[in-house]
């Protein structure tokens, strides 16, 4: 901490020295070729892309999901969100997209665990490097815009290079006293109330949200509910500098707690079950309960003198989640994985997982109870210099990070009775998993923007020193009075170094290429390598008026692939084991695509299209070997990787008026691999290929009061959506949402 707060107060006090002012030019526009860019530089702080007005030259795949597009639908589901961005893959799980999997360009999907996650810059998972699957994932109904930063781009983020990262944007405080309500019922019970209150001053500024959200769920248990409730706060207070200050500075503090309970299991149906009934639920799953609780205290400092060209944005964080997932593991000493890959050989616990009696301890539930906290601060300071005619931005920046995972988890003994779990062995806590995984790491990177004629080359690399531990304490000892009974450690210090060139053809069209490192550490305490890749993207961008078109082919070369164990892969190994899957390749293009067909009908409609499509044309293993980690199991040469289809994509069309908004947006996946192999995909073996079309309307009733509907699923698509970890289980059937929007 003592370093990295030093190297910022050097940073602080030798810029203003070394501080060179930017040439004036009245020639050009900023941002054509030949220009030079006399605007201050006044970077988003909160942003992962720096300043949006210039995200269209960056050297690499960046894609911005803005406050416009969002409001189309106004979607609680993060992945249907994600299902705009190409070379994302998203995996759904319990159909409310409360606890995602998001991958990108072949990352893996397993917990978003693969990727770099943030909140308003700041990494936001658990606990980025020593348990990062994503438990916790923010509200995405308070979000206001989501970026995505794929290849070299994403190098100044965090060490997870290898996909890239997404960037979720929090409501920010309003220049003006607003008011906004929305309330929503829908299908299954469905509530919903969100709202914000906030206003600016001359110097301060403030803003106060919320996000009710409940559903039964569209499941059917006969015992109980399917659904879940979040409670979400947040807070954010600003003061600033008097604006004509030769050294103007915001201090901008954020709080924000959220509170999720959430019916839900692990525990899928049987091939038979599940074309009989798809939404049904297991008797024995009645118990599985969420619980989870994070708080978030964030403070940025910012600094932009009036008069110099360099700024600096310092944010000191401290994010804490405890959770608690009582979930159904073994009925009769038996992995509910194993039971359900073979119904045919487990007939007697398949008998009482769909309610008959048992005898005691028959059923083994576990409270999976863990606690986590991420903390640091970062800084980065952000200068631009001219020599001759070649401008060239420099991003600076460092941080020190710590975060842990404390689980002290037991397993309690059930039976069931008339369709009715009983408890029948109370075990104490700690008695089946009691251990600590931290990590403490400090990082240093260095961005770079040099523009020259219609050439834009941004190089960048970060370093990363990073010590991570693993502490397993006896599960007799609950107190943990004695020392650790086995303590492993990693001293990992990794250099990620990248570059994207873009090539500006005229005020339209940008060639773009770029090559950089792939990188993932290992998990504390983890005997497998680091994983490890070279990937390559090329393509071209083309913006005019009202037209848009990406178009990039991307390659992921492999030195060695890693697969993590956990509860939600199912298959076999303990969980936290890692394992090293050698070399392997993913490749495949990204097409995106808008037109807007506009002064239509007398001028007064415009028609919005747009389609976004991913084919991933290769995505195997190049390597034979035998594996304990249950998606990939015994592999050969060839065989491709679970869970990737080949094409997915979504189309999309409106059609708006002064008052009136309709938009529809249909989305295709191929059907997918659940374990690794090659030739067709076997019936129980894979993900179903589906379409599903979103409808949403919305009409003004007055200046400040809107009436919105949306159908999600309009046409009733039933499908597999996930065969892990247990069972197959469904994608959510059609649901019917109407609310009101009220902006005072």
């Amino acid at each position: 901490m003592h370093r990295s707060i030093a190297f910022v107060a050097f940073l602080l006090l030798a810029m203003p020295v070394f501080a060179q002012p930017a040439p004036q030019s009245e020639s050009a526009p900023a941002n054509e070729p030949g220009a030079t860019d006399n605007r201050p530089i006044a970077l988003d702080p909160f942003s992962i892309l720096g300043r949006l007005d210039r995200f269209e030259n960056i050297g690499g795949s960046a894609y911005v999901v803005d406050q416009e597009q969002l409001e189309e639908f106004d979607y609680d589901d993060i992945l249907r969100v994600l299902r705009s961005v190409p070379g994302v893959y998203v995996q759904e799980e319990e159909g409310f997209g409360l606890r995602p999997n998001i991958g990108i360009r072949g990352s893996g999907l397993d917990r978003s665990a693969r990727i770099a996650v943030l909140e308003d810059g700041i990494l936001i998972a658990p606990a980025p490097y020593s348990a990062p699957s994503a438990y916790y994932f923010p509200t995405q109904r308070r979000m206001k815009g989501v970026e995505v930063l794929k290849g070299p781009a994403a190098i100044g983020v965090g060490p997870r290079t290898t996909g890239g990262a997404i960037n979720l944007r929090s409501t920010a405080i309003p220049d003006a006293t607003n008011i906004f309500l929305s309330p929503v019922a829908g299908s299954d019970q469905y509530r919903e109330f969100y709202g914000y209150a906030g206003g600016s001053g001359d110097r301060t500024g403030w803003l106060i949200e919320t996000v009710q959200q409940e559903s039964d769920g569209f499941k059917k248990l006969a015992s109980g509910d399917t659904g879940y409730q979040i409670k979400d706060y947040l807070a954010k207070f600003r003061v600033t500098s008097d604006p004509s200050a030769s050294f103007f500075q915001a201090l901008e503090f954020k709080f924000g707690y959220t509170d999720q309970a959430a019916d839900e299991t692990y525990l899928g149906l049987t091939a038979d079950d599940f074309a009989s009934n798809p939404l049904q639920r297991y008797a024995a799953s009645q118990k599985d309960h969420f619980e989870g609780r994070h708080r978030q205290y964030q403070l940025t400092w910012t600094v932009e003198p009036a008069n110099a060209d360099w700024s600096l944005v310092t944010t000191a964080y401290n994010n804490d989640f405890s959770r608690n997932w009582f979930k159904l593991g073994h009925v009769n000493g038996v992995g509910i994985s194993d039971i359900l890959a073979d119904p045919d050989s487990f007939t007697q616990e398949m008998d009482w997982i769909r309610g008959g009696d048992s005898p005691a301890d028959a059923f083994t539930l576990r409270n999976n109870k863990r606690k986590y906290f991420s903390r640091g601060i970062r800084s980065a300071v952000t200068r631009t210099q001219w020599l001759g005619a070649t401008r060239w931005q420099a991003t600076l920046g460092a941080s020190y990070h710590e975060d842990e995972e404390d689980r002290f988890q037991d397993q309690d003994g059930y039976r069931m009775t008339a369709g009715m779990l009983e408890l029948t062995t109370d075990n104490p806590g700690g008695s089946q998993t009691n251990r600590v995984s931290s990590a403490k790491v400090f990082s240093v990177w260095l961005d770079n923007d040099i523009q020259t004629g219609n050439w834009i080359f941004q190089p960048g690399v970060r370093f990363e020193s990073m010590e991570l531990e693993r502490l397993d304490y006896d599960t007799m000892d609950p107190g943990r009075q004695a020392d650790p009974a086995r303590r492993r450690e990693n001293d990992i210090k990794v250099v990620i170094p990248g570059i994207g060139v873009t090539y500006l053809l005229n005020n339209e069209w940008r060639l773009l290429a770029g090559v950089y490192r792939g990188y993932n550490p290992p998990s504390p305490g983890s005997t497998a390598n680091e994983e490890e890749s070279t990937n390559f993207e090329t393509g071209i961008r083309y913006r005019s008026g009202l037209t848009s078109v990406d178009v990039i082919y991307f390659y992921n070369d492999y030195e060695n692939l890693v697969g993590t164990v956990t509860a939600s892969t199912g298959g076999g190994g303990q969980i936290g084991d890692q394992f090293d899957g050698g070399e392997a390749v993913v490749s495949g293009f990204e097409l995106s695509a808008s037109y807007v067909f506009d002064g239509l009908f007398n001028r007064g409609w415009s028609v919005p299209v747009s389609v976004v499509w991913t084919v991933t044309n290769q995505f195997e293993f190049s390597n034979s070997f035998d594996s304990g980690f249950g998606p990939w199991g015994n592999v050969l040469a060839g065989d491709e990787m679970p869970y990737i289809p080949e094409n997915q994509g979504q189309l999309s069309i409106g059609l708006v008026g002064k008052k009136f908004g309709l938009h529809m947006r249909a989305a295709y996946q191929d059907e997918t691999r659940a374990v690794a192999g090659s030739g067709p995909i076997l019936a129980g073996e894979g993900t179903d290929s589906k379409w599903v079309l979103d409808l949403s309307a919305d009409y003004a009733l007055t200046p400040t009061l809107d009436l919105f509907m949306r159908v999600e699923n309009l046409l009733d698509e039933t499908y597999i959506a996930a065969l892990r970890p247990a069972g197959l289980r469904p994608g959510k059937d059609r649901s019917a949402f109407l609310g009101f929007r009220i902006n005072l």
